[in-house]
């Protein structure tokens, strides 16, 4: 019984999805991203276990903050979620002239200067901002580019996010079956963009403050095949603009045994920075120490 309402409620979403799409690319553009806006904030003010979850984090990563200024940050993660949400969705045709027009480049040398160097680029990013723009810019600039996802739960919303993020020229590859492929076209000097910002078992290191299960692999990674770690931020900056910024390549903290930890603390040091400039672009209700939590480590 559970397993059919599982996929009844995964092809209602699949649908939703679709119709929101169909909806969307019918407004002009400022417009669609104003509608995106408000949708998020609707799910704000209906999901009220995630709401509490992202004020939680907030207070938490954040002592002095306020539950009043806790509650209006996490409004607007809703809110940016949303407007990049639409932005995504009615980005499937978009060229490069289209999204350069509405998105500033910043420190596109620190990237070329990886690439130079012929060992491949580990393009890092957060869950933050427009992250769904950086894979579109860089593979329309003319980069080869293979991005690892997590695949949805339902394969209906998997294969639409999927076709979006291919439509440009970007390669998918699931998480699950990337380790090999990722060291193949490392070593024929590409990018490979992962997102390390999510919650994991493999590694209990701090980020901000506390610590958070985190991920080894862009680590690992970079360690086996020499590659670059790239940095890259895609910031909300006003109505309709963005800017993705490439910042200097991260650089491993020595002294650490397991193989990526010392990539990885650097890393996450580096997130809470980005984070903290703007922290109503970050995923707050995404639970990153939630294992921590289990484990008896908060």
């Amino acid at each position: 019984m559970a397993s059919g309402r599982k996929q009844l409620e995964g092809k209602a979403a699949s649908w939703a999805l679709r119709s929101i799409q169909r909806w969307l690319r019918k407004k002009p553009y400022l417009e669609a991203l104003q509608r995106g806006e408000k949708l998020g904030r609707m799910i704000w003010h209906v999901a009220r276990r995630r709401r509490e979850l992202g004020e939680r984090n907030l207070r938490m990563a954040f002592p002095s903050m306020s539950a009043e200024a806790a509650g209006d940050t996490c409004r607007r993660v809703f809110e940016n979620l949303g407007r990049s949400s639409a932005d995504f969705l009615i980005g499937l045709d978009r060229t490069k002239d289209e999204l350069e027009s509405t998105t500033t480049i910043e420190g596109r040398e620190h990237l070329d200067a990886a690439l130079a160097k012929g060992k491949g680029v580990i393009l890092v990013t957060a869950h933050f901002g427009n992250w769904e723009r950086i894979p579109a810019w860089t593979v329309l600039a003319g980069y080869k580019i293979t991005v690892i996802v997590r695949d949805a739960d339902d394969q209906g919303v998997n294969k639409l996010v999927n076709e979006l993020r291919e439509g440009p020229g970007t390669e998918v590859i699931s998480r699950g079956r990337a380790a090999r492929a990722s060291i193949e076209k490392l070593r024929r000097n590409e990018i490979v963009g992962i997102i390390p910002d999510q919650n994991a078992r493999e590694i209990f290191i701090p980020f901000f403050g506390k610590p958070a299960g985190t991920v080894l692999g862009p680590g690992v990674l970079s360690e086996r095949t020499g590659a670059t770690v790239q940095p890259v931020f895609c910031y909300h900056v006003g109505e309709g603009r963005f800017a993705i910024r490439f910042l200097p390549h991260v650089v491993a903290d020595p002294g650490y045994d397991t193989k990526g930890e010392g990539m990885m603390r650097a890393i996450n040091r580096l997130l809470e920075g980005v984070i903290s400039e703007c922290p109503d672009q970050w995923l707050w209700f995404h639970d990153r120490w939630r294992y921590a939590r289990r484990k008896g480590l908060l």
